[in-house]
């Protein structure tokens, strides 16, 4: 069985509970919430892996995806800007939703110039702020690097020299700063993510920590949980799992994309 993007979707949906509710106890995080569910960030990842998989423009397939599930949970200006336009545009957001989606471009291209390329363009058709732009780029890029093998090391150090971040190295440090920063969907709040990744030791402690910065919990951990699952590598017995939670349309394009670009 082939498989890829459940990180970043079981991410999603482990941390929808704690979205308006936050928890910043990491022991008091619940994977099995009652509350969870698929959100926003599991539609458009499939939407943005529904366009590679067709060959398709990705601003066809998220407005398609994002029409179908209305009720999905998507930001106020997406959804009054984009989502309930005929013939949407860009619209200058440099909103944490250019990363959640990008995975699948981490995973279906291998060159890095191909990856960045494909990032930036699957973030410009809503997101296309230079900061949205890069927030895309730098999630799709950690993931590519991670499935190919780097370290952390040199996975923190691409991210830091090409985007010019200095991204926390203590789960101390990125959680004081969240606490600062407080419910954050902005640019800022993806080196957070991607730092809780650099700074844990196993998917399922990205996972947990991640949720617990007490921020955008089902976006940071759907950011985190892309990276994570491209390093530690893709765990097929959260399959069932995730598509317990998921439509027939969606798990179609799940397990096209898993099939074709997964391991």
């Amino acid at each position: 069985m082939k498989v890829c993007l459940l990180g970043p979707i079981w991410g999603d949906i482990c941390g929808v509970p704690y979205e308006f509710n936050p928890e910043r106890e990491a022991a008091r995080i619940n994977l099995a919430h009652p509350a969870r569910t698929f959100s926003d960030d599991t539609v458009l990842t499939l939407a943005v892996a529904k366009a590679i998989l067709e060959g398709r423009p990705y601003k066809d397939t998220i407005l398609e995806l994002a029409t179908q599930y209305p009720d999905a949970g998507f930001g106020g200006m997406f959804r009054r800007l984009w989502v309930r336009k005929r013939d949407p545009r860009p619209y200058g957001s440099f909103g944490n939703g250019a990363a959640m989606r990008v995975a699948p471009v981490g995973w279906a291209f291998n060159l890095l110039d191909d990856v960045l390329r494909e990032a930036a363009a699957s973030a410009a058709c809503s997101h296309d702020h230079p900061k949205g732009i890069a927030i895309a780029q730098a999630t799709a890029m950690a993931i590519f690097l991670a499935r190919r093998g780097s370290d952390k090391a040199q996975i923190r150090e691409e991210l830091q020299s090409r985007f010019g971040w200095d991204i926390p190295k203590t789960l101390k440090t990125l959680r004081e700063q969240a606490a600062r920063d407080g419910f954050d969907e902005t640019w800022r709040s993806v080196p957070l993510a991607l730092g809780v990744f650099l700074c844990t030791d196993s998917f399922e402690d990205c996972l947990v920590q991640s949720i617990a910065l007490g921020c955008d919990a089902d976006t940071q951990a759907c950011i985190a949980c892309s990276v994570a699952e491209a390093y530690y590598g893709p765990d097929e017995r959260l399959a069932p799992q995730v598509l317990a939670f998921l439509p027939a349309p969606l798990k179609n394009i799940l397990n096209a994309f898993g099939n074709k670009y997964g391991v």
